[in-house]
């Protein structure tokens, strides 16, 4: 006695008034329960992913669940109604074309298996090419133009790109112009993107004898770069379609140059503001002076105050490096470093013997302060 088939609404889950967007969310949810793939060797989770693709394919379809609606079960068989025509079906009550359809709509999004059909879409993109360019402190901080030689495909001349000595093309033999092929899986069919044709449906006719078909040649290019000012390592330029060439005639990708600074012997940047760090002697430091700094610009004169300590940091202002887009520039940081006589002669050392025993507690007020908060510790 054959068993009686349940309603596909309630297979589903939805009410008989379901909106064809209720059925899709519905079956997809279903289907990604008991997809097979995520119940391997389950037998009750195959049936009923079989009894819920049944009950889609046919809700699906407009004129079927018109029929369904009207005549149940009876309305799509394989005997009756306008389901007749489809039949025998794979298993039990809905046709294998319909359901390569569903598949290619359905699990392309919910497994990302891909699906769906590509149809006769534009050639591949050409890849992004990667180009490191190393940089000086003063080219990276003010910007500069340069020329750039780098080994990357190019459209190929003899045929224009194309691949083919004379433009023609024709149907692809392993897919016959669909682009895709079919290929069954246990006990449904799987729809995937034809590897011959890349999907487009169409092979060339006669492959040029200098690209082989690719559209494209081996080669070198320059290319001349505008460097804008205030870069940084790391900084990447983007040169749009500048790439490798598409794929037998298809779009150029695009050129990402990244740049490494190098090291500077003096300067150090932070951010817009350039840092360096000056000696001075501990005459110039307890004296005063004016002293020559190196900038990114040459040497400028700056000022040091007389009682100057080392660590002590001076701003030079607008002498740092240029903000990309050039509206201002940051300011340079100088340290000065107080350093002390390593080697002195008889009489640097006699004079230093005797400034010792005129110096007071007054003139070293860092000294002062410090030894009173200790006082003020201890006792």
């Amino acid at each position: 006695m054959a068993t009686q088939k349940r309603d596909y609404y309630e297979v589903l889950g939805v009410e008989r008034t379901a909106s064809a967007q209720d059925l899709k969310s519905a079956y997809r949810k279903l289907a990604h329960q008991y997809h097979p793939d995520k119940n391997p060797n389950d037998k009750q989770a195959e049936e009923k992913f079989k009894d819920i693709s049944e009950a889609y394919a046919v809700l699906s379809d407009e004129q079927k669940r018109a029929a369904y609606d009207r005549f149940g079960h009876a309305g799509v068989s394989a005997s009756s109604g306008p389901g007749a025509e489809g039949f025998p079906f794979g298993f039990g009550g809905f046709q294998t074309g319909n359901l390569n359809d569903i598949f290619g709509d359905i699990f392309g999004e919910v497994f990302g298996a891909g699906g769906g059909r590509r149809g006769r879409g534009p050639r591949n993109r050409g890849a992004d090419l990667r180009y490191n360019l190393e940089l000086s402190f003063e080219e990276a901080a003010f910007g500069c133009e340069t020329k750039v030689r780098l080994p990357r495909p190019k459209r190929c001349e003899a045929c224009g790109g194309s691949g083919s000595r004379t433009g023609r093309q024709s149907r692809c033999p392993s897919c016959g112009g669909s682009g895709e092929q079919r290929f069954q899986q246990g006990f449904f069919a799987v729809s995937r993107t034809c590897a011959r044709c890349s999907g487009s449906g169409t092979v060339l006719a006669e492959p040029c004898t200098v690209c082989r078909g690719d559209g494209r040649v081996e080669g070198q290019s320059e290319l001349s770069l505008r460097i804008p000012p205030g870069l940084e390592t790391g900084s990447r330029i983007r040169l749009e379609g500048e790439g490798e060439p598409g794929e037998r005639g298809g779009p150029a990708g695009d050129l990402y140059v990244v740049v490494q600074v190098r090291d500077h012997p003096i300067f150090k940047r932070e951010d817009q503001n350039v840092v360096c760090s000056v000696p001075i002697s501990f005459i110039q430091a307890a004296l005063g002076a004016q002293i020559d700094v190196p900038t990114l610009d040459g040497k400028v004169q700056m000022k040091i105050p007389a009682g100057t300590q080392t660590g002590r940091v001076f701003r030079l202002r607008e002498r740092g490096v240029p903000s990309p887009g050039g509206h201002r520039r940051g300011d340079q940081l100088v340290e000065v470093v107080v350093e002390t006589p390593t080697h002195l002669t008889r009489d640097q050392r006699e004079l230093l013997e005797r400034f010792a025993e005129l110096e007071g507690e007054q003139t070293h007020p860092q000294s002062r302060s410090f030894f009173d908060k200790v006082r003020e510790l201890f006792g």
